[in-house]
Formats: C-alpha cells, structure tokens, sequence
C-alpha cells in the first residue's frame, strides 16, 4: 500500500478492511497536460454512457488530423455543423466553444499557473466557463493535477460507496463533514468509495 492507503486504514477500521484488495490510488498524473483538453473531454463526457462518449470524442479529435488535440482556435473557427456531425449536441458545442473562448483569452490559465493556486481557486476559475462544475474540476484536481485531498461529495458513487462502506446514509454536506477524518488524502478515500460502489451496486 502507499501512504494515502496505509493513512486511511490507520485511520478507519471500515478502510482497512477494503484497501488491500482494490488497486492503489495513483501516484503518477498527467500534470502538464493543458486544462483546455480535460474540460473538453469532461464536457462530451457528460450524461452519457463510457462507450458513447469515448466514440464522440474520438469523432470530436477526428476532426483535426495531425494533431494529439485541437487548440481553442481550432475549435473556435470549427462551423457549428462540422461539430454537430461528429456528434456533439448544440449545448455541448456552445459549452466547448465558451471553454476554448475563456482559455484563448487566458481566462482560464495554462497547467503551469493552475498547478501554482489553490483547489477552491482553480475550482473559482474553471467553473466559470460554461457547462464547467464543480465536479468536473475536481475530477481534474485529483486526475490530472494530483491534487491529494480532494473529497467530491456531490458525486453519487463517492455517496453509496460511502454508505456501504459505513452503513449510514449520506447527503453531500454530511460526508463532508464525516470525511474530514479522512484528510489529507481525501482524493484516496473518493477513488476507494468509487471501487466499493462499482463492485456492490447491481
């Protein structure tokens, strides 16, 4: 086990009975990659099934052969119906183009400057584009800045992990409050209530 893991079973007799059996929380992220490409795929992501998503993500990177990801001007001189073809719906689109807007404009900064501010600062800053969340900045937080301590209790898996986990029912603001005790690997308690859902829900 690594530190997070070996923390939380330190810490919580109900963790210690799970975490040698799921695989380790991550200790290596892609923190350089450009926050621009994570909103994009957290937006096409949104409301539907793994599979659907990736297929249009795919189709969405088709789009602009030659290159790992499109830049925001890329996308932001796209026509509106060469993004409708590759499956994006219109509130997908107007979403994706007021991302690559915000981040052409430095409004939403580089990974560089991003990884140098606090969580509820880059939260602050990301959500203001539209259709960015909450939870889908602190999806970037724990997957691509590696940020340790992130505890997303908006997310309905983290919730019925939690509440298997704990046989006590949860709303938001209280596995807030219980998952304090969790801290400052928080981010490894969220990716180990996620194992528990997966492998309990029908």
């Amino acid at each position: 086990m690594n530190p997070a893991e070996m923390h939380l079973a330190a810490t919580c007799r109900h963790f210690a009975l799970v975490v040698a059996g799921h695989d380790p929380f991550p200790t290596r992220f892609p923190k350089s990659r450009d926050p621009f490409h994570a909103l994009v795929r957290a937006v096409v992501f949104q409301q539907l099934s793994g599979k659907a998503a990736a297929t249009i993500h795919g189709r969405f990177l088709a789009l602009y052969p030659g290159k790992a990801h499109p830049l925001p001007e890329d996308v932001l001189g796209t026509p509106g119906e060469t993004l409708r073809g590759a499956g994006l719906s219109r509130q997908k689109i107007a979403a994706i183009r007021d991302i690559a807007l915000k981040r052409s404009e430095g409004l939403i900064p580089g990974a560089r400057t991003l990884a140098r501010l606090g969580d509820e600062e880059i939260i602050a800053r990301l959500t203001g584009a539209r259709g960015v969340g909450r939870w889908t900045v602190e999806m970037y937080l724990i997957f691509t800045l590696g940020r340790p301590d992130v505890l997303p209790v908006d997310d309905l898996g983290v919730r019925r992990g939690a509440e298997q986990l704990l046989r006590r029912s949860f709303t938001p603001k209280t596995l807030a409050a219980y998952g304090r005790r969790w801290a400052p690997y928080r981010s490894a308690a969220a990716w180990h209530l996620w194992r528990i859902a997966d492998t309990t829900l029908p």
